[in-house]
């Protein structure tokens, strides 16, 4: 049975009863999880040491050992970003809720305070990345509903279904206290918010310069973004092939850059090492007149080498279901809708995301709507439809004749919210009654005069 099982199964019994005991088990269960998220973050960033190559060494220090980094995992992530975060989600309330202006304004407010489309696409990345994105909902100074972005990697949740709609929650990370590092822990439930700090001897106390308080929601308000149900990250299925590339181009750039590409033969001398190292230097030998130096080229088959790189450079897009844009295939005048084919694994990929992400977003308003409660703001989380729009080059021409092709045969909604160029389906519907209004009273007879 896993720490969070455990944790779980306590806390039940006991009444959320939180021990030392269960804080460490927790962390330590989560350590592996915690280290492979980090570590994949830092490989996003292409730092020093979060990429295998960069940090490649020789036994034999005198080799050329170029350290070539192709960057597939972060295009793999951009590109999954870009197409499915670069349009903003559509947050709307159906007009047939109750207070429905009161609940629009008080959306409409959470959004531009919480600058939700740039929240949507950094959550979109960490779980790419990571294989699940973290939330924190809380009430600022000002009394506003806001909602931030924590590091996933610092998050546990403890629940029996998924990470998006956790019982209990913990958020853990290093502080420095009188010149020591220790682990600081905030602890979430339905009410409250209770901190913790490692003591001296490994055991975990409350904090006593801030020990408990109200977070003033009725739910936990830290909740998880998986990237689909195993929460794997975009790019983890292909990080041996992502390896294997970079060290075959290292060791070719390495290859001509050393003196590799040919053996020296010596006819009637034999240099020392002395020699060899200033020849190096300089380019030059200098011998007498019964010695003899000459190349002995050893052929390097490019032809081979380049395959082998375009074939596992395919392997990578292809089981990352990641389009290659660069490809031949996405070249020329072909269709918005052909290309769509093209992109069908990587479009099926992005609707398991979809799905996850929608839960969570859905989770994120059940706890904001619970302090709209408090303040008469009666909404209902699941009156708050999120629509998706893949951020594609569009085609227009195709979607005009698929709109006269739908006119009468699904309703008007439903037609203009399969149309890209509409956001909200039923302001423009308003919009377009409002354009076919008649003022009787002026039509057609000049200086107000009625039409006979």
């Amino acid at each position: 049975m896993s720490a969070i099982e455990e944790a779980l199964k306590h806390l039940i019994r006991t009444n959320g009863d939180v021990t030392s005991n269960i804080i460490n088990d927790l962390i330590k269960d989560h350590s592996p999880d915690r280290e492979r998220m980090a570590r994949l973050y830092e490989r996003y960033k292409a730092s020093s040491y979060g990429v295998p190559i960069l940090t490649r060494e020789f036994l034999d220090r005198k080799k050329v050992n170029n350290k070539l980094a192709n960057d597939f995992f972060g295009e793999v992530i951009d590109i999954k970003v870009g197409y499915f975060a670069g349009e903003p989600i559509s947050y709307t309330i159906d007009k047939e809720t109750e207070n429905h202006e009161k609940a629009t304004e008080a959306l409409k407010k959470f959004k531009q305070v919480n600058n939700v489309p740039d929240m949507d696409a950094e959550t979109t990345k960490m779980a790419s990345i990571c294989g699940h994105g973290a939330r924190l909902c809380y009430i600022d100074r000002d009394g506003q509903e806001r909602a931030m972005n924590v590091d996933p990697w610092e998050c546990i949740f403890i629940t029996d279904m998924s990470i998006n709609e956790p019982q209990y929650a913990m958020r853990y990370y290093k502080i420095t206290d009188n010149g020591k590092e220790r682990w600081r822990v905030e602890w979430y439930d339905n009410t409250y918010i209770t901190y913790y700090v490692q003591s001296d001897t490994g055991q975990f106390i409350v904090d006593e310069t801030e020990p408990q308080r109200q977070h003033f929601f009725d739910e936990v308000p830290l909740m998880g973004f998986p990237n689909n149900e195993e929460c794997i990250g975009d790019a983890e299925k292909v990080l041996s092939l992502i390896d294997g590339y970079d060290r075959t181009l290292s060791d070719v750039s390495s290859e001509i850059e050393q003196f590799r590409l040919a053996y020296m033969a010596f006819y009637g001398v034999e240099p020392d090492e002395e020699t060899i190292e200033r020849a190096r230097r300089t380019g030059a030998f200098g011998l007498d007149a019964e010695g003899k130096i000459e190349f002995i080229t050893k052929d390097l088959n490019d032809q081979i080498i380049e395959n082998h790189l375009d074939r596992v450079g395919n392997n990578i897009y292809r089981f990352s279901k990641t389009p290659n844009f660069a490809d031949e295939a996405f070249a020329g005048s072909q269709s918005g809708e052909a290309r769509k084919y093209k992109m069908l694994p990587f479009e099926n990929k992005c609707v398991t995301s979809e799905r996850k992400f929608t839960a969570g977003l859905r989770q994120m308003f059940k706890v904001i709507t619970s302090a709209w409660v408090k303040k008469g703001v009666s909404v209902d989380y699941t009156d708050i439809e999120m629509t998706f729009t893949r951020n594609f080059p569009l085609d227009l021409r195709y979607e005009a004749e698929t709109q006269q092709m739908l006119k009468g045969l699904v309703s008007e909604k439903t037609r203009l919210s399969l149309f890209s160029g509409v956001e909200d389906p039923e302001a423009e519907i308003e919009e377009m009654e409002a354009e076919q209004v008649v003022d009787l009273d002026n039509y057609g007879g000049g200086d107000n005069e009625p039409v006979e």
